[in-house]
């Protein structure tokens, strides 16, 4: 009895919901027509605002600029310097992207290198080197070039080059 219960639930659901939809699908017009809504401002209304504000915004730096002794600036001029800033944008954002294709190559070419070497380490008996231990041997090894040891030993007797 107490499955039917909840069949009964599930398709009541299932029903309703098929019903909302079929309605919003079939209904004629739009959901702001239902409202009555209109737009308070029409898009012209709205891009003449926006050139009024980018006016009074001009007039207000040129009267700073005035009163330092600076030369006016025409709305040409602003909008040259904004094209231009963009432009130093775009170009760095090239550089960044160049610079992290060049990254990925670089870490491709150690993974490359790894693999050799770590084929001639193990035909030799040794551990394989991972790209971190590589790291950290490089690490210490630049450490110990730019530093000599205490006890007068040879800084590049275990360096990664005799792999």
């Amino acid at each position: 009895m107490g499955g039917d219960f909840g069949i009964l639930t599930a398709v009541g659901l299932v029903v309703l919901i098929g019903a909302l939809l079929a309605l919003g699908r079939f209904y004629p017009g739009s959901g702001a027509d239902v409202l009555d809504w209109k737009p308070t401002r029409s898009v012209e209304v709205e891009a003449e605002l926006e050139l009024d504000d980018v006016d009074q915004m001009l007039a207000a730096q040129n009267e700073r600029r005035r009163r330092r002794g600076e030369r006016e600036r025409s709305l040409e001029e602003v909008e040259l310097g904004v094209a231009a800033g963009l432009r130093e944008q775009q170009d760095r954002l090239a550089a960044y992207r160049a610079s992290l294709e060049s990254s990925a190559s670089a870490e491709e070419d150690l993974e490359e290198l790894l693999a050799i070497t770590n084929r001639r380490r193990v035909k030799r008996g040794l551990p394989e080197l991972t790209a971190d231990g590589l790291h950290a041997e490089l690490a210490a090894s630049s450490g110990r070039t730019q530093a000599p040891s205490p006890s007068g030993g040879d800084p590049g007797a275990n360096s990664p080059a005799d792999a």
